[in-house]
């Protein structure tokens, strides 16, 4: 296994089922909003709850996998972790990578997310649900 940088914890898939589940609720939450007519606000609000789903999704699946989940101020260094868990490792990085991307801008930013934006937030957090509920078959 590859050392990381930055501050770890420890976990096993009891945790891992735990963050699993959270994900599924943040993720249904996101689609539910989604679906609302309000675009101007619902799109950052199902974007940032998106961004909350695949991290939740990431700790699943690095729990389940790897033994340890990411717990430093900076999301990104689940990137690192999540790449080493299973075969679609870097897909599920790059889905993260690209979650991260809107985060600050969903979660406390003035500029509005748009509508294609909170779309490709909700695919990238169905692709890391969906990830991370194989790795715990």
């Amino acid at each position: 296994m590859t050392p990381q940088a930055g501050r770890t914890q420890e976990c096993g898939r009891g945790q891992a089922i735990v963050r699993l589940t959270q994900a599924r609720a943040y993720l249904e939450v996101a689609e539910l909003v989604g679906a609302e007519e309000d675009e101007l606000a619902n799109d950052n609000v199902t974007a940032a709850l998106a961004v909350l789903a695949g991290i939740a999704a990431a700790d699943a699946a690095c729990c389940a996998t790897v033994g340890r989940r990411s717990r430093g101020q900076d999301h990104r260094q689940a990137i690192g972790l999540i790449e080493q868990a299973g075969a679609d490792g870097k897909t599920l990085g790059k889905a993260l990578g690209r979650l991260l991307d809107l985060k600050d801008g969903a979660h406390y930013g003035m500029v509005f997310v748009g509508a294609q934006q909170a779309k490709s937030a909700l695919r990238n957090a169905s692709m890391l649900v969906d990830g991370a509920a194989r790795l715990l078959t």
